[in-house]
């Protein structure tokens, strides 16, 4: 279904598109871009991240994971730069710390950077990002703080060189659709195969396939952004690499070879690859998200003009309530190995004299690309309901929205997952080491931060 000659023709499509459907003399002169790429497949064996069942440290790559920036300036000099990470998240220490590197050599503000996680589950443990989920020993602890470092350096740099690379370009935007992703809260994983061949898988998904074509002066691809909602999940092996949104960037950029193809993930958390487990179905599943890409490559796509405007804002986000000293001592004697190790972290932290915060400072980002689309940018592992509420609440044909996005400090459930409860609602609140669930407001509270950004640009 998804063969090597479908995607021969796909390709095909694209590349007479690119010579016949917009003249070099048409591209306008209104935008400028720039993009670089740099290897960040850790050198040593150090641990894995995204499962707890890991057990030891990684013994090989099935494919390199890559740190990209793509640089956008409109015609009055503003510029935006997104970063994708092949990695399960960051922090919000990592996060900042780049952004203000980024800034100081760049002049970049918070606003005008995003940085999203792919969110694979076969990249390497990063600074504090699940850091409660893993007992390390000191040599492994040293390998995480190491390669944390050398990350961060690395992406400051390859931003820098995307920057260098700026030069006339022209935008041009679509949707496709790719349908793997099944919703992981309603449907028994065992089931899914018979499910879908019935037409009976349950539960909502969002299987829009956003894309931005970022077009040279000679009219040559130079960028092909894309995202998806779905958790890189097909691997659990201890073999790095990008998962299925690996194997479909390295579709586009065989297909394209002077382009550099960055990919984005959206509200993903509840939904799931399946079946999975197997290399042979993470590639499957990169061919269909890269035929989807191809789809809308070779289709009559938008052309995006205008300016480009940003905003970015931190808003205390409500816990729960908290526990307190004597309930985070009984969790340190717990049985559950994880729930006592969360509860020693926390009682150190007040020990330090950083009593628990009522709220996190939780990242939202708007970006207007012209007369083109809406790009809502969410921080940590959030639902597809969001997605889907604000499409309906905006214009959503011109609506994108990603999780995963500049601190990946948590799952964020919908009102309905957290009064639902399990793993997205609850559960993995432990391995994030919060100190307790979400308080029931935090949908809406997200909500009005998103509409106020979008109402005012």
């Amino acid at each position: 279904m998804h063969s090597f000659y479908f995607r021969s023709i796909i390709v095909a499509m694209v590349l007479a598109f690119t010579v016949s459907g917009r003249a070099v003399a048409e591209i306008p002169a209104s935008w400028r871009a720039g993009v670089a790429k740099v290897c960040i497949t850790p050198e040593k064996a150090m641990w894995m991240s995204g499962y707890s069942s890991r057990d030891h440290a990684a013994e090989g790559k099935l494919h390199d994971l890559w740190a990209k920036a793509l640089v956008v300036e409109d015609s009055t000099g503003k510029r935006a730069v997104m970063i994708t990470l092949d990695l399960v998240g960051i922090d919000r220490t990592l996060s900042l710390s780049i952004r203000d590197e980024l800034e100081t050599r760049y002049k970049l503000g918070r606003a005008q950077v995003a940085i999203c996680c792919s969110h694979t589950h076969t990249g390497p443990v990063v600074g504090g990002n699940l850091r409660a989920m893993y007992f390390l020993d000191a040599e492994q602890s040293k390998l995480v703080d190491e390669y944390t470092a050398s990350l961060a350096r690395k992406i400051v740099e390859v931003v820098g060189e995307a920057i260098a690379n700026v030069a006339s370009a022209a935008l041009d935007w679509g949707t496709g659709r790719a349908t793997f992703a099944v919703n992981r809260r309603a449907n028994r994983e065992p089931e899914v195969p018979a499910l879908a061949a019935a037409g009976k898988l349950l539960g909502p998904v969002d299987h829009d396939v956003p894309v931005l074509a970022i077009r040279g002066a000679d009219n040559r691809l130079r960028a092909i952004v894309c995202g998806y909602a779905c958790h890189a999940t097909a691997l659990s092996f201890f073999q790095w690499s990008g998962d299925w949104p690996g194997f479909a960037q390295i579709d586009l950029e065989q297909s394209h070879p002077e382009a550099v193809a960055l990919f984005w993930a959206g509200c993903g958390a509840d939904q799931n690859p399946l079946p999975r487990r197997t290399v042979e179905l993470a590639e499957n599943y990169g061919h269909q998200m890269a035929d989807a890409v191809e789809k809308v490559l070779a289709g009559s796509m938008t052309p995006i003009a205008g300016t480009l405007s940003t905003s970015y804002a931190e808003i205390a986000l409500p816990l729960a309530q908290l526990p307190t000293n004597e309930d985070l001592q009984k969790q340190a004697e717990s049985n559950d190995k994880y729930q006592a190790a969360r509860a020693k972290l926390l009682l150190a932290q007040i020990a330090a004299g950083r009593p628990l915060s009522p709220t996190y400072p939780y990242p939202v980002q708007v970006w207007r690309l012209g007369n083109g689309p809406t790009w809502i940018m969410l921080g940590g592992e959030v639902v597809v309901d969001y997605a889907l509420r604000i499409k309906s609440e905006l214009p959503a044909d011109k609506t994108w929205v990603a999780g995963y996005s500049n601190d990946v400090m948590a799952y964020i459930p919908s009102r309905r997952v957290l009064t639902e409860g399990g793993y997205e609602g609850a559960g993995a609140m432990v391995y994030y080491g919060l100190p307790t669930t979400w308080a029931p407001e935090v949908e809406e509270v997200i909500l009005r931060e998103v509409h106020r950004q979008a109402d005012a640009q």
